[in-house]
């Protein structure tokens, strides 16, 4: 099948005019910014693992109030909780060079209460990453006539997924934004696989259609991941500097010029490893005397304590305000409207394919 064929059939399958997905960046993904992919033919998407089931509820009404596009929501699959009292005491110890705490923030969102809000929002696709639904969740998306689509980073997490019901897989390059989708925690360092060195071979050991996210930000990058097979393509950090995400200014400042190479994966922000531009405060936990940041959620916990309290008066390195996550394309991100990123994108792809 030609990669033009294989495109077209996703877009039919899911009520798309072009191949592209916005990424569901928890914390830079507006109902402005994906209802302005999915008016422009493509998907937008929420990252809700933050989101309250209320939150969820007024998220897909802000978008359906928007736009008729689809769009998915996103969610983590819970990692058991790590309990490492010493590592947790170690990184709240460091934290203290950067000011004083907050009050401790309000218990998470029940995963449970959150994955009923998704199917009660009826999206066209609820997506996962780190990890694969349960049996009977995925029955009652499927009967609902919700697609799941599951993040993988190895051809053995795409085949767990495939296996487990997924109706398409997100291969995740190591060159992504945010956080890295790894089943396994721990294991993050060690799997990161580049995009077309992966894609190819997800491709060929699955029979569901891969959608490729990880360094993607021109019509040339689309080209080549449909030619390697992919059906379509998922963008993020392109679409960081559009005026609808509204992310802070300070991160938005730091895309300008970043290099490939300068981004970092960083547990600095929340205890899961993720690829983000190299602030001061990030690089601060690479430091001989640093530790290592507290594990996942416990680090994510302490970070927002921190934004919370007051800033030392006199710390040399203050604590980033948001998580200032960037893929390594992020330095080629554009300040113009999301439309007008995605449609580029396209038209330039459709030039180079045969």
């Amino acid at each position: 099948m030609t990669a033009r064929r294989r495109a077209q059939e996703f877009c039919e399958a899911y009520g798309l005019t072009m191949p592209v997905l916005q990424a569901p960046m928890a914390g830079a993904c507006p109902p402005a910014l994906a209802a302005a992919v999915a008016d422009a033919g493509g998907m937008g998407a929420a990252g809700v693992v933050l989101d309250s089931p209320q939150r969820i509820a007024e998220w897909s009404a802000d978008f359906r109030s928007r736009s008729a596009g689809p769009f998915q929501l996103n969610i983590w699959i819970p990692d058991p909780v790590a309990d490492d009292p010493a590592r947790v005491a170690a990184a709240e110890e460091f934290l203290g060079r950067f000011g004083t705490p907050g009050p401790e923030q309000p218990a998470a969102p029940s995963f449970e209460e959150q994955c009923e809000a998704m199917l009660e929002a009826r999206p066209r696709v609820v997506s996962s990453i780190m990890g694969l639904f349960a049996p009977d969740y995925v029955e009652r998306l499927h009967a609902a006539g919700i697609a799941w689509f599951a993040c993988a980073t190895t051809l053995a997490e795409a085949r767990a997924a495939e296996q487990a019901g997924a109706d398409a897989i997100v291969a995740q390059g190591l060159e992504a934004g945010g956080h890295r989708g790894v089943f396994e925690a721990e294991r993050a360092e060690a799997t990161a696989v580049g995009l077309f060195a992966l894609l190819p071979h997800i491709v060929d050991g699955v029979e569901v259609p891969v959608i490729a996210t990880g360094g993607i930000a021109d019509g040339r990058a689309v080209a080549a991941a449909l030619t390697l097979g992919a059906s379509a393509v998922q963008v993020g950090s392109a679409l960081l500097r559009s005026p609808e995400t509204g992310i802070a200014d300070a991160w938005a400042a730091s895309l300008d010029g970043l290099e490939p190479e300068d981004t970092v994966a960083t547990r600095a922000y929340s205890g899961r490893l993720g690829r983000a531009t190299p602030t001061r405060y990030v690089r601060s936990w690479e430091a001989v005397d640093a530790p290592a940041p507290a594990p996942y959620p416990h680090q994510r916990a302490l970070v927002g304590r921190w934004r919370k309290g007051e800033p030392a008066p006199a710390a040399e390195v203050a604590l980033d305000r948001s998580n200032h996550w960037a893929g390594q394309a992020a330095g080629r991100s554009v300040a113009a409207p999301a439309a007008d990123v995605v449609t580029r994108m396209w038209s330039e792809a459709q030039t180079l394919l045969p």
